[in-house]
């Protein structure tokens, strides 16, 4: 074997190895954004809920059309916890913001304005406007 083919077969093996790992981050961070963001998405607790009953319990049909009323009522009562807990959450930093600015320079109260401006398009940009406020916070 000559000099000249050892080198494209390293440089073909080398291809192959980068183009692997190439697809394997891609499809892994399509799998992470689905496993982290789509199935944890609040509207779907109630389908996600029937689901797995339907499946761990080998429901009927019957069963699960009973079975529903209870988990949609169970799914909406939980997503309102989620949004009131959200809101205590958005209500308290408000306030610790509001009494950290006292002790703050004017060019400190501003960066923590621009901090709170990326959380506010942060949390809009991940679909999670339900706790946002509805105009930026005003600091002293």
């Amino acid at each position: 074997m000559n000099g000249a083919l050892k080198w494209k077969l390293v440089a073909g093996f080398l291809l192959v190895f980068v183009a692997g790992g190439i697809a394997g981050a891609a499809l892994g961070g399509f799998y992470a954004r689905h496993l982290f963001f789509d199935v944890h998405r609040p509207g779907r607790v109630g389908d996600r809920m029937k689901e797995r009953l339907r499946a761990e319990l080998r429901l009927t049909p019957e069963q699960v059309a009973k079975i529903s009323p209870i988990v949609d009522k169970t799914a909406a009562q939980l997503q309102e916890i989620r949004h009131d807990t959200g809101q205590r959450v958005h209500q308290i930093m408000t306030e610790a913001h509001k009494e950290i600015a006292v002790n703050l320079t004017d060019e400190q109260r501003q960066k923590l304005q621009q901090i709170e401006e990326r959380h506010r398009h942060g949390r809009h940009r991940h679909g999670l406007r339900e706790f946002a406020p509805q105009s930026p916070a005003a600091t002293p």
